[in-house]
């Protein structure tokens, strides 16, 4: 079983949009929870705890992508798709390629700018996809949603 692991552009697109995540909703809503925290506690109290919160979700924003990153794996396999991914809770996660329903390749905006693709899978769950492999390069992107849409249509499973 050959395993194939994401581009190094990932990891750089999983810092982004972490840095990302830490400007647009911590930095606001660790300021809002101050706010409103302040009838309630000291000033020193509220900044300084708001100053320990954003320090350690910057932290947490700088070190998490590069560890994210080096654990996402994945492989085709004669019946499934295997994923691995995870930092703190580390998951496995099994596709059968007889229950692919559907296989697309998504670009967000900071995706375009890395030149990188997501694939997401979905089956006959229903409740969005199954699975997403994010950071890809396009012809890597392309070439396995066409796997997996070939290798699900030659299985028959009576749906």
């Amino acid at each position: 079983m050959e395993w194939h692991s994401l581009p190094p552009r990932a990891r750089w697109l999983f810092h982004l949009q972490a840095l990302s995540r830490y400007v647009l909703f911590w930095l606001p809503a660790t300021g809002v929870a101050a706010v409103m925290a302040l009838p309630m506690f000291s000033w020193t109290t509220v900044v300084g705890i708001a100053a320990a919160w954003l320090v350690f979700q910057l932290v947490w924003a700088v070190w998490m992508p590069s560890l994210s990153w080096a654990r996402w794996a994945w492989s085709i396999r004669e019946h499934d798709l295997l994923v691995h991914r995870g930092v703190l809770i580390r998951a496995t996660t099994a596709v059968p390629l007889a229950r692919i329903q559907h296989v697309d390749t998504r670009q967000g905006p900071l995706e375009q700018l890395f030149g990188l693709v997501r694939v997401t899978v979905s089956t006959a769950s229903g409740g969005g996809p199954d699975i997403t492999l994010p950071g890809l390069t396009r012809d890597v992107a392309e070439d396995l949603r066409d796997r997996l849409v070939v290798a699900a249509g030659q299985g028959d499973d009576g749906v």
